[in-house]
């Protein structure tokens, strides 16, 4: 399926940062949702702005996040977002990061959906224990 026509199904800019790996679909039990969709996203393997000088290696991902979404075709649809982790070496010390995405808000002009789906995925950070 093109990209562009995936992209009417989610918020605007997701698939600029994301891929879709797979998707699922279950029964959910409920009379007016009986059906399921989740669809599951990577972040792509692209160096955050803020580290593109920095000696910087991907370190995967962290644990799946999942955010609902609206409904397609009468099934609920979740997103399960898996976002990248980099270890990045600033001033002689080596740490774990992850992409800025208020960094991202800022400097981006999106719609309010792709904006609030960026805070949503923001508010899970990386536990560095």
């Amino acid at each position: 399926m093109p990209h562009s026509l995936l992209s009417l199904f989610f918020p605007e800019g997701l698939l600029d940062y994301f891929d879709i790996i797979d998707f699922k679909e279950v029964s959910t039990g409920q009379d007016i949702y009986a059906r399921g969709l989740t669809i599951y996203l990577e972040e792509k393997k692209i160096v955050p702005d803020e580290y593109q000088n920095h000696s910087i290696k991907s370190s995967g991902f962290m644990p799946a996040r999942e955010i609902e979404d609206y409904p397609i075709r009468d099934m609920l649809v979740k997103l399960s977002i898996r976002r990248r982790r980099w270890d990045v070496v600033i001033d002689g010390k080596s740490k774990k990061v992850s992409r800025d995405w208020n960094l991202v808000i800022t400097g981006t002009r999106m719609s309010a959906e792709y904006s609030a789906f960026l805070k949503e995925i923001s508010r899970f950070q990386y536990d560095q224990h």
